[in-house]
């Protein structure tokens, strides 16, 4: 478990994320509502080149972001009003995710959906500030833990 004291500390997450990622990855984030999990992905899309914030795709639900105005493609993803995880597959992630990275938000609404994702759950932690746990499957061995 890492402590992240503040919005920065957790935007700085995301950001030396975006380091690291490739085409073809994909980033869950997990946790409550207002946890940190949009900030984790703001900092990831500002260090990726994006140059206003990010808007939190609650209601769009998918936010695409392409060259020129991010270094790669990358889908922003926020399940939090799929009901039916069968919804996802008329979102076209499947066929995205050969040439952006997935970045999604509220994952448990597609179980087993991402087997290979690096997988960040955030809560609150008991004094302050949040508490990032990772998961990260073999395709992500020698990228993390982040240095």
């Amino acid at each position: 478990m890492i402590v992240l004291n503040d919005a920065g500390a957790t935007e700085a997450v995301g950001a030396r994320l975006a380091a690291i990622v490739r085409a073809g990855d994909v980033v869950t984030l997990s946790g409550p509502l207002g946890a940190g999990k949009t900030s984790i992905a703001r900092g990831f899309l500002a260090e990726l080149g994006l140059k206003e914030e990010a808007p939190s795709p609650t209601f769009a639900i998918v936010q695409p972001y392409a060259p020129p105005e991010t270094r790669l493609a990358v889908m922003h993803v926020d399940l939090y009003r799929i009901d039916d995880p069968h919804e996802i597959d008329e979102l076209g992630l499947d066929e995205a995710q050969t040439d952006s990275v997935l970045l999604v938000e509220w994952p448990e609404r597609a179980p087993g959906r991402w087997p290979d994702a690096l997988a960040l759950s955030l809560d609150f932690a008991p004094h302050g500030g949040r508490a990032l746990t990772v998961t990260a499957p073999a395709a992500w061995e020698g990228r993390w833990p982040l240095t």
